[in-house]
């Protein structure tokens, strides 16, 4: 029996073992898959020779060639960048309520498009990574990774010793499991505290969740640590590359 051709306007070499076409574009580092998505829609994007307008189409990135306004598409050179977010600025790049993002902390540097690894809320501060390697990036989102996360939180009490071993028993809070793999007291003075907690899995507002479990206000709330990685003194709102030895202590 011969074998059956695509589907008309579907590049040869595409299947479900690809990707879609917009993630396809953010995986090469053209641009995030919402810009893709607008790009698709315009008739700006070509797949093997013809326009694509279905940002669900699969294409295989290793055989298709992929271009966008006359450009072919090719992978951009691998950059690691971190990041101390300053309070205020929110983790992605199209914000549809226009509030500032993070990529305002970009400026200046030299980079193909990088998505960020993970997320801080917008009260929320400190170590924030960004990369274009999306399996570097899957690999450190991975729960099975338990990539431990360092946060210093900054609460409006004084946790006496009960109350500590409540918050390291955990909670359950609307069917989910929040705990931490440690919770520890750094200084207090007067009626707040300064916590040290550990996670290494992170759900939405998990620190946020499980302390307002307990009543706990958090006043602050900064990564100051993702693995053997520290936040270091990078000032506020800075970013720079990643070292290699500082990469190694992620992927080793």
């Amino acid at each position: 029996m011969a074998a059956r051709s695509p589907p008309p306007g579907r590049p040869r070499g595409a299947g479900p073992a690809g990707v879609s076409l917009n993630r396809a574009l953010s995986k090469l580092g053209l641009c995030s898959r919402t810009q893709a998505q607008v790009l698709i829609a315009e008739g700006r994007v070509r797949v093997g020779g013809k326009v694509v307008r279905d940002a669900a189409l699969r294409v295989d990135m290793n055989r298709d060639r992929i271009v966008v306004d006359g450009d072919a598409v090719v992978a951009g050179r691998k950059v690691y960048v971190m990041l101390n977010k300053p309070r205020g600025l929110v983790t992605t790049r199209d914000d549809p309520l226009e509030r500032d993002t993070v990529y305002a902390c970009l400026e200046g540097l030299d980079l193909p498009y990088v998505s960020p690894v993970g997320r801080l809320d917008k009260a929320s501060e400190g170590l924030l990574l960004m990369t274009n390697d999306t399996r570097f990036a899957n690999r450190l989102m991975d729960p099975a990774s338990h990539l431990p996360k360092t946060y210093h939180v900054q609460v409006a009490t004084v946790p006496d010793d009960a109350m500590l071993s409540r918050l390291r028993a955990g909670v359950t809070v609307d069917g989910e499991t929040l705990g931490a793999s440690s919770i520890g007291l750094l200084r207090s003075g007067g009626r707040t505290a300064w916590l040290e907690v550990v996670l290494d899995e992170g759900r939405n507002r998990h620190i946020r969740r499980l302390l307002a479990a307990h009543g706990i206000e958090v006043k602050r709330l900064i990564r100051i640590a993702i693995g053997g990685l520290p936040l270091g003194d990078l000032a506020k709102g800075a970013a720079r590359h990643l070292t290699p030895g500082e990469l190694a202590l992620l992927t080793r």
